[in-house]
């Protein structure tokens, strides 16, 4: 991902979160984030979802990850985090991470299709309702 992929993943983030980032944070991320990681998944060389990541020393977070509603169910979000799995191994990491809302079921059951394990829960961790985050890890080299 690269600063001209900011309109269409803006895109992408409003029509995914109630408490979208706002673009100047993705600039950020991006252009001055050292430790910042962004890719995404394309259908007819157009952006229908991303991913940014975290990587600090061997341990990486993902930050948000989105698909364009009217692209979910069709593999998208699990190939890019495939991809970004994959990416980690490569990059050394250890462990991944991610912070998905309570009630947020089928991002749970991909996530866990995929090694991920529920660790622990974030109490009103989701500003726009309180929602509590459930925290979940994988180990990604074994």
């Amino acid at each position: 991902m690269t600063v001209a992929d900011i309109p269409e993943v803006y895109t992408i983030e409003v029509h995914s979160f109630t408490a979208p980032w706002k673009k100047e944070s993705f600039v950020y991320e991006i252009l001055h984030n050292q430790y910042s990681h962004y890719f995404l998944i394309e259908e007819d060389q157009q952006p229908v979802g991303y991913c940014g990541v975290w990587i600090v020393m061997d341990d990486a977070q993902i930050t948000n990850i989105a698909i364009l509603p009217e692209h979910r169910g069709k593999g998208y979000g699990e190939a890019l985090l495939r991809y970004v799995m994959e990416f980690c191994k490569e990059k050394k990491t250890d462990h991944l991470s991610l912070e998905v809302r309570v009630s947020n079921t089928p991002a749970q059951s991909l996530y866990e299709k995929l090694g991920f394990r529920p660790a622990s829960i974030r109490k009103n961790y989701y500003t726009d309702n309180g929602e509590d985050a459930l925290v979940m890890w994988v180990n990604i080299n074994e």
